[in-house]
């Protein structure tokens, strides 16, 4: 069983560039795989590993210039989820491409997952998904607001458009594990919305805490690594992924006749060329050689964002 272990903080990092050697090699000793994410505005990603490798990793962040307060959110996975070790340089740990926006300087109000269903159940409030819209497809909580946006980056454009719907209501947000929540907060404050609130610790905390009995969640949740979807007591889901178009799939798609494994999906029939095809058929013919010979093919597993 390998530990995996999803973590975000926001700190000031001046020379991100600088803790990059570091800590791919720390995650390398300890047989450490995924993929962080470093910017001058913190660090995000998930890695999964051994125990021993993963505890050694976490302490070694910590320890980076104000990150002793680093909390993360952990699952399992029976097999590894992640095909390598990445540490990325980004302008942000979160695409949001509002550059005032900082959640250092403050965030909406902090709820916990046994409080939540309380909070989005009050007639007052209006509870918006702050997750792109392949992930809102399998699973969200009863009663939300879909967005319906491709990336985080398109949420200001998004909010603008329909802050009118909610004028005189408490907004509550959500999405993975907090981070996009951090800065989506942060921009609604600036933007004039007097009571803003979010689920601490995301879905996965929720999913961890709240028995399924009393759950107001609906389906699955989407997360960034090989296992693709998580349920209640954070059990994997039985979704995978269209190696095309990155989209989750559920036993059903991958039974009509668009589906062919590694080329299409129903989803992404019309949006590749016969020469992408093609070249999909290569890849997938590559990955199943790599099984074959027992070894990894770094197409075979999800790419985080």
């Amino acid at each position: 069983m390998f530990t995996v272990a999803a973590l975000y903080h926001f700190t000031r990092f001046d020379d991100p560039a600088a803790l990059r050697g570091p800590l791919l090699a720390c995650a390398e000793a300890g047989g450490v795989r995924g993929s962080l994410l470093l910017a001058r505005e913190g660090i995000n990603g998930t890695i999964a590993g051994p125990r021993a490798g993963v505890d050694t990793l976490l302490a070694h962040i910590r320890a980076l210039p104000g990150c002793e307060g680093l909390e993360w959110k952990e699952s399992g996975a029976a097999e590894m989820p992640f095909g390598r070790m990445k540490v990325r340089l980004k302008r942000e740990i979160v695409t949001m491409g509002e550059p005032d926006v900082d959640p250092r300087a403050a965030v909406g109000h902090y709820v916990e997952p046994a409080e939540w269903n309380a909070l989005i159940s009050a007639p007052d409030v209006v509870v918006i998904d702050t997750r792109n819209d392949y992930e809102v497809a399998i699973g969200s909580f009863e009663g939300a607001i879909d967005p319906q946006t491709k990336s985080f980056r398109d949420f200001p454009k998004w909010w603008k458009e329909n802050a009118a719907r909610f004028h005189n209501k408490r907004v509550a947000m959500f999405c993975t594990g907090g981070i996009r929540c951090e800065k989506s907060t942060n921009y609604l404050l600036a933007q004039g919305v007097e009571e803003v609130f979010h689920l601490k610790g995301g879905i996965l905390k929720y999913l961890e805490e709240v028995p399924e009995t009393d759950s107001l969640w609906r389906g699955d949740c989407f997360v960034f690594d090989g296992r693709v979807s998580l349920r209640h007591g954070l059990r994997q889901g039985d979704y995978e992924l269209c190696h095309a178009c990155r989209r989750p799939l559920a036993p059903a798609d991958r039974a009509r006749p668009e589906f062919e494994d590694g080329v299409s999906c129903h989803h992404c029939l019309d949006e590749y060329s016969d020469a992408d095809r093609a070249r999909f058929r290569e890849r997938a013919q590559q990955i199943r050689l790599a099984e074959e010979r027992g070894t990894a093919h770094l197409g075979a597993v999800h790419r985080p964002e």
